[in-house]
Formats: C-alpha cells, structure tokens, sequence
C-alpha cells in the first residue's frame, strides 16, 4: 500500500466541521501509540507512524444527532438504534471529507471472528488525550484484594457522560515525528478518588453517579437518562412512544442491543 504523510490538522478540521455540530470530538493518534499498550495479540495491523483517529460522542449527540436521525430514518434493519445513528454519522462525514482515502472505520460494538473487540475503546481514548483511563493498577496498596475491578475513562470535561464510538485508521497516511503523544488528562490524582470511582463504577454504575467523579460541564438529558436506564431489550419500546417507530410488534422481538451503558 502507497503512503503519504499529511498535515493532521487538515484531517482533524475536516472531520470536526462534520462531526462536532453533531455532539462528536475527535482525537488523532499514531497506531505506535496504541500497540505499545498491548500485546501483540491485540495490535492493529498498522506501521507505528499511521494515523488514526478517536472518535466519541457527548451528551448533546442524542439530541443533535439520534433523535434527528430518528426523525428523519426510523429505526432500518436489526442493529441498536444508537449504533446505526453513529455510522450513520462516522460514515457520511468520512466519505465526504475523504472520497479517495482507504479508511479503516472500526466501531465499539464490533468483533472480530475471534471474538475480540476490533479496538480497544478506552486504550485508544487514554493514549490519544481524549480521557484518562483509570484502570486496577493505578491504585496504590489496593483494598479488594484479589478482586478484578474493571477500568473506566473519565473525560475533563463531562466525567463519565459520554462514550467512545469509533476509531478511523487511515492505512495509506503516515504522520511525522512532529506529532508527539499527548498526555492524558489526570483529573483524579489521589488515591482514594480513583478508590471511589472504581468502586462505583463496578458495584453501582447503574446509578449514574460514577460519572459525576468530576463535576462535568454538561450529563445527559432527562430524555436521554430514560433511554439509556431503559433495558436493551425495550428500547424499541420506549422509542414507539416518542413516535419514532411504527407499530409492528415482530420487530421488538428481533432487537439485540450491543451498546447497554450509553
């Protein structure tokens, strides 16, 4: 495959004039970046120097992005609703902003025929400064034990209101050295808040309240809340009551949510 080295901030404006009125960020980052978090079992199959970018979505992508997606489609086919509105989204502006580029576009809810995930969500949102991925290890003198608690990313600005949706690996672009790894934002440096929010993360994350670890500058909506407090499997439901959905009752029975937590 041909390689080209590119100017970031062309790529990352572009997809920010698509993206951001719709409730997305976007992070670029080296694939190096990525694969020196991880065995090699988990790498992308990438040159180090390839660009890729994050992309995750913000409170205000349900309102400015799925409920008009709603509106405008319906619900098409058997994938959740959230997942198809961010394809929906990724897709269209990268096929707009770059007709002739070969982007590998890799979705959270994705497997691969191994049954791994085709990316690592809160890795490539840690390494790319998008948000601080708290993990086990990070916790000194740890109090469970031999318990495994599970990681979770914070975001500066919106704590734990938000999601990571999608990584672009752009194969045929590489980026120099003059693009250096930035570092992730450490906005729960003391012990015993990274104590909190792996405890509420992992005994109470239906409660919401481990993403109120930082006092985010925006939370979901109340429309939102419901959506996301709602069981997968009666969202299509909930989604008929906001007059989104037509009255078939074959297709409530044939939804598979990927994309619990929101």
């Amino acid at each position: 495959m041909a390689t080209f080295t590119v100017n970031v901030e062309d790529v990352t404006g572009a997809l920010e004039t698509n993206l951001s009125k719709l409730g997305f960020e976007i992070y670029p980052l080296k694939v190096g970046w990525y694969n020196s978090m991880l065995p090699p079992s988990l790498h992308l199959a990438y040159p180090d120097d390839s660009l890729a970018i994050l992309v995750l979505s913000t409170p205000s992508m349900f309102e400015h992005a799925f409920l008009p997606f709603m509106e405008r489609r319906g619900f098409q086919g058997l994938s959740d609703p959230i997942d198809q509105c961010v394809k929906h989204c990724v897709t269209s502006a990268v096929s707009q902003c770059f007709p002739e580029e070969d982007v590998d576009v890799r979705y959270d809810y994705e497997l691969l025929p191994s049954r791994k995930p085709k990316f690592l969500a809160q890795t490539a949102a840690h390494v790319s400064g998008a948000a601080f991925y708290y993990q086990q290890s990070d916790v000194r003198d740890q109090p469970w034990g031999g318990k495994k608690m599970f990681g979770v990313c914070i975001h500066p600005k919106f704590g734990g209101w938000f999601a990571i949706r999608a990584l672009l690996v752009f194969g045929g672009v590489t980026v120099g050295s003059e693009m250096t790894q930035p570092i992730a934002p450490d906005c729960l440096p003391s012990r015993e808040h990274r104590i909190q929010l792996l405890e509420a993360f992992n005994f109470h994350w239906r409660d919401w309240n481990y993403r109120n670890i930082i006092p985010p500058v925006q939370t979901y909506s109340e429309k939102q809340k419901d959506y996301f407090s709602t069981l997968p499997a009666k969202r299509l439901a909930l989604l008929k009551t906001w007059g989104f959905l037509p009255k078939d009752p074959t297709e409530e029975n044939s939804h598979n949510s990927l994309n619990e937590h929101g």
